[in-house]
């Protein structure tokens, strides 16, 4: 059982921001930026190829007012989107805001939040969501 099955089975607590049947989207607790938002299928397939074709898709509309709250939420040029599936084996897509590509920089140092700070995020992006 990956990390991520874990966090959406509530083993692992999250800071929960989405979810339906297929997918739940979590704030990533080692973020890039605030407003660092992963979602992730609720079937645990290591890389996001391996999906089956229609989760691919409803991963995107999944995703879409996420993006479009985390663009309102925070100061940003837009909300970008990274899946590179090398940390943890179970397929997930990173959304980030950004300003530049260099935003998306995955080798750079994290930020490290205080709980208050997590809650204050998920509260204001949940705020966005439509």
């Amino acid at each position: 059982m990956s990390i991520f099955s874990k966090i959406i089975s509530g083993e692992i607590p999250s800071y929960k921001i989405a979810e339906n049947e297929n997918f739940y989207a979590f704030l990533d607790i080692f973020p890039m930026t605030k407003g660092h938002v992963l979602v992730v299928p609720k079937i645990e397939i290591d890389k996001i190829f391996d999906l089956p074709e229609n989760y691919l898709a409803e991963m995107m509309i999944f995703a879409k007012p996420i993006a479009k709250s985390i663009e309102l939420s925070f100061p940003c040029n837009r909300c970008g989107i990274s899946v590179i599936g090398l940390e943890v084996p179970h397929a997930h897509m990173h959304l980030i805001p950004i300003n530049s590509a260099d935003d998306l920089n995955f080798t750079r140092e994290k930020l490290k939040l205080s709980t208050a700070e997590f809650q204050e995020i998920q509260q204001t992006i949940l705020s966005n969501l439509n």
